[in-house]
């Protein structure tokens, strides 16, 4: 095994651990958000450890082309790498600033949810799919990311446009739901950045 090969395998493990946490944030303040549960100090002391595993990711990236020069996929890998690790992190701060709305906002458990829980249950299915795709280096799994990325869109622009439309409803609802749909609307994109650098890694556009 290349002396690189072991700092690869460190980067990905890295990876793993970071998707991992991002995952937990993004589930535990989607739940409390349904619940009216204030989870804002948990998630953010997840969002702590993403920083920290991010700044491994990056100091271990650039030791790697500092001292090895790699060329071709390597290169391709490690600046992809990079990139995903930016994208987990962000996973965490959308997640904080979700919690962050019960906080704001007291509890809301009252207001319809039936849109919200669609939207969560595609977001974690987009985040998941970005993940197993980093994982397996799955090109198809990150294509479908891309094409759930723009039902997620879809979501938050119906919503955006019923919110202004209902002027009768509860505006503390709408306002909630509002920048909830949008904080999960912004994990559907850097879900579908990370999409789009495992088919960068693979060497295929996402066009194709």
């Amino acid at each position: 095994m290349r002396l690189m090969d072991i700092g690869l395998e460190k980067l990905t493990d890295t990876l793993i651990q970071m998707s991992n946490i991002s995952v937990k944030a993004i589930e535990l303040a989607a739940e409390a958000f349904i619940k009216g549960i204030d989870v804002s100090k948990k998630v953010y002391e997840l969002t702590l450890q993403l920083k920290e595993l991010h700044e491994i990711v990056t100091d271990i990236a650039t030791e790697l082309i500092a001292r090895y020069q790699p060329v071709a996929f390597d290169l391709r890998y490690i600046k992809s790498c990079y990139e995903i690790s930016y994208g987990f992190y962000r996973f965490g701060r959308y997640a904080y600033d979700i919690a962050d709305i019960i906080r704001e906002f007291g509890n809301i458990s009252y207001c319809e949810m039936s849109e919200v829980q669609y939207t969560i249950e595609l977001v974690k299915e987009l985040v998941h799919e970005s993940i197993e795709s980093f994982k397996q280096k799955d090109s198809e799994k990150a294509k479908r990311v891309i094409d759930l990325d723009d039902k997620v869109d879809l979501q938050y622009r119906n919503y955006l446009r019923k919110a202004i439309k209902n002027a009768t409803t509860d505006k503390i609802c709408d306002l909630a739901v509002l920048l909830l749909m949008r904080y999960l609307e912004r994990i559907g994109d850097h879900a579908t950045y990370i999409a789009e650098t495992v088919l960068y890694i693979a060497g295929k556009p996402s066009s194709e």
